[in-house]
């Protein structure tokens, strides 16, 4: 794919931070021009830009720097409808809902637009979409673009990557940044000019080239949606007439991202494969948004207050982060792994831990879940070099602020049936919770009195850091373990329950262990093309009688997909994403401190309690309205159509429910 020169034409600097107000789009064209209109959800509010046409090799996208009223923006296209009548007026409107962003391969620009969308969530009164469906159209008019074999080659690799599955964006929310990074304003203080985590944006290639504004450091940041990779899983507890939201929301890296077998260990820029931030929210919807309002005898002058109920809690999985490769030259099942690049003072993996300490803070807790000991070494090359990397770097961090390493092997601890799994992860989750905390957006509820008076906001500092060689089974047996704990904590922290500890098979740890399941396999099949094999069940030694047909099938299926699939779904991937091949190739490591691996200014904690206050008060106050968007009462429809009431539930699961979800 080539790069042709774009340029955007605006001076237009101020836009709300994280926010796009506009979810409206209604696309008019011409012979020379694409007209966009961009409306809010009650069309009192638009923006237009311009896309020219008449240039085959460059993209012109034109903003106009103001913001219209209704009766402003109709004045606006009938203008322009009576200016273009010699090049054929402004044609037929078409509504879409999205901006993806644009891309060239050899000859031409085209435009993607999201035609479909449908709700999967909500977050504080704000959407989360699911993309249903796309369109790619041709801009240049003047002539159609050569149907050349190369152009073609090109389309049908970009088109590989389905942007009909697992592609999420929020008009009003920043998907792409954790709750406690959205209600602090952190996400602001992200390097780069984009209001949101570009790490996450997996369309930041195609809108970057023409919405990057090379006269100002301010980009065009309301005309971009970014699309998150991943899963977003939302279902609702129901507590003796409370309602609890639990929201699972994975984040799939767009660096070092790729297939199973071409994708392994860490590139040069501390970047690991397979890379995925879980985020667990847990909220009760006795109000809507993030906010309350003022207290009506209250000596306070602001305008609104933090809602006190929502928590969340984040993990993290990927690849180990040292050089490591499993070429797939033969047909074994199970390629052998080789270390490819020896270094002494591990540069990869110190610029991947320091760029955690950036995200996250410190301490970090590593559970390394690989085998140690096989009859033909395999993965135990690793944790010897894994083990070895860790003890070497974290020599290096003052004390408080080093790793907490836990090397555990998961499945001989599971052949040897002595070991309770799940008993053993719990207490490691356990440690990791009272390590690196949780976020919650306010004190404890009166429920819990005698604690309230000394009670504070909370938040994490720190994360949980997990892998096995693929990051999927044993991970995701793990994370889930860690989630059940964590909303044991959440839910009390809430004034749900009296106790944190939550017991296997109630309604409410099934319900999150069929949202992990469904968690696991969207992320196993976006890495290998198949669904999890062995699951949380398995650990438990739950087995259902057909387990071992459904595991052996599995199993063939990942073995088809990464010896056939894997290098067209890799280049489909890097072309989408604007990688050129050279880049994918092994690198000398860029050399930093040997023993200063790491930044001072990293290991402080990113989120104390003070700026925590300041960020989450000027967070509510800087809020958009969610009431348009959320109950559209220009609309006529009913209740009963709401996503709301039509979200999973634990009052809707198959057999008997207890009065009680938790117990």
């Amino acid at each position: 794919m080539t790069d042709g020169p774009a340029k955007l034409v605006s001076s237009i600097t101020s836009h709300p931070p994280a926010i796009l107000a506009c979810n409206k789009f209604i696309l008019y064209e011409n012979r020379s021009r694409f007209y966009i209109v961009a409306s809010n959800t009650s069309d009192s509010l638009h923006r237009i830009i311009k896309i020219d046409r008449t240039s085959q090799d460059e993209l012109v996208v034109i903003e106009d720097e103001a913001v219209y009223t209704g009766r402003q923006m109709t004045a606006m296209l009938k203008m322009l409808e009576d200016g273009n009548k010699a090049s054929g007026g402004l044609g037929k409107p078409k509504v879409f809902f999205g901006l993806i962003g644009f891309v060239r391969f050899t000859a031409g620009w085209y435009m993607i637009l999201i035609t479909k969308r449908s709700p999967v969530a909500l977050l504080g009164g704000h959407y989360v979409y699911h993309c249903e469906d796309t369109e790619m159209l041709v801009i240049p008019s003047s002539h159609k673009i050569e149907k050349l074999s190369e152009e073609q080659r090109l389309m049908g690799i970009f088109k590989q990557v389905d942007m009909t599955k697992n592609f999420y964006f929020s008009y009003t929310y920043d998907l792409t940044s954790t709750l406690q990074s959205n209600a602090t304003f952190r996400n602001q203080s992200n390097p780069g000019p984009w209001p949101f985590t570009s790490r996450f944006a997996w369309n930041y290639h195609l809108f970057a080239a023409a919405f990057e504004n090379p006269e100002s450091d301010a980009p065009k940041a309301h005309w971009v949606l970014p699309l998150v990779h991943g899963h977003v899983d939302q279902a609702k507890l129901t507590v003796l007439g409370r309602i609890i939201y639990v929201t699972l929301i994975a984040r799939r890296s767009r660096h070092y991202a790729g297939a199973r077998y071409l994708k392994r260990g860490v590139n040069e820029e501390g970047n690991v494969a397979n890379e995925v931030e879980t985020e667990q929210i847990v909220s009760e919807a006795l109000t809507t948004p993030f906010y309350y309002p003022r207290q009506r005898y209250s000596n306070d002058e602001t305008y609104r207050r933090p809602n006190p109920r929502y928590t969340s809690y984040v993990q993290y999985r990927g690849s180990i982060p040292i050089y490591w490769v499993q070429e797939q030259n033969n047909m074994s099942p199970r390629p052998p792994i080789e270390i490819s690049v020896v270094d002494p003072f591990f540069t990869a993996a110190a610029r991947h831990f320091d760029d955690l300490f950036v995200r996250y803070g410190a301490p970090i807790m590593i559970l390394n879940l690989i085998k140690k000991r096989e009859p033909q070494p395999r993965e135990s090359k690793l944790l010897d070099e894994y083990t070895h990397c860790v003890n070497f770097l974290n020599q290096f961090l003052p004390e408080g602020k080093k790793m907490v390493y836990h090397a555990w092997d998961m499945s001989r601890a599971y052949k040897e049936k002595t070991q309770d799994v799940i008993s053993y992860l719990e207490d490691l989750a356990e440690e990791s919770i009272q390590i690196t905390g949780f976020f919650h957006s306010g004190p404890e509820p009166y429920s819990h009195f005698l604690y309230n008076r000394a009670s504070k906001m909370l938040f994490q500092n720190g994360i949980c850091r997990t892998n096995c060689v693929d990051c999927l089974d044993r991970t995701n047996a793990a994370q889930f373990v860690f989630g059940k704990r964590a909303l044991g904590h959440q839910l009390y922290a809430l004034g749900v329950v009296d106790n944190p500890n939550l017991a296997f098979d109630s309604d409410a740890v099934n319900m999150l262990t069929e949202m992990y399941h469904d968690h696991g396999d969207t992320l196993a099949m976006q890495y290998t093309g198949s669904a999890l094999v062995n699951r949380v069940e398995t650990y438990r030694r739950m087995p259902h009688w057909n387990s071992h047909s459904r595991d052996i099938i599995e199993n063939f299926r990942r073995f088809y997909t990464n010896s056939l699939l894997d290098a067209d779904k890799q280049a489909a991937i890097n072309l989408f994403l604007g990688i050129q091949p050279d880049t994918t190739l092994a690198r000398s490591p860029k050399r930093s401190g040997y023993y200063q691996w790491f930044q001072e200014e990293h290991l402080d904690s990113p989120y104390t309690l003070e700026v925590c206050k300041n960020g989450i008060n000027d967070f509510v106050e800087h809020s958009g309205d969610f009431w348009m968007g959320y109950y559209r009462p220009l609309l006529f429809t009913s209740l009963g159509k709401h996503f709301a009431y039509s979200m999973n539930s634990t009052l809707k699961l198959p057999g008997q429910v207890s009065i009680s979800p938790t117990r």
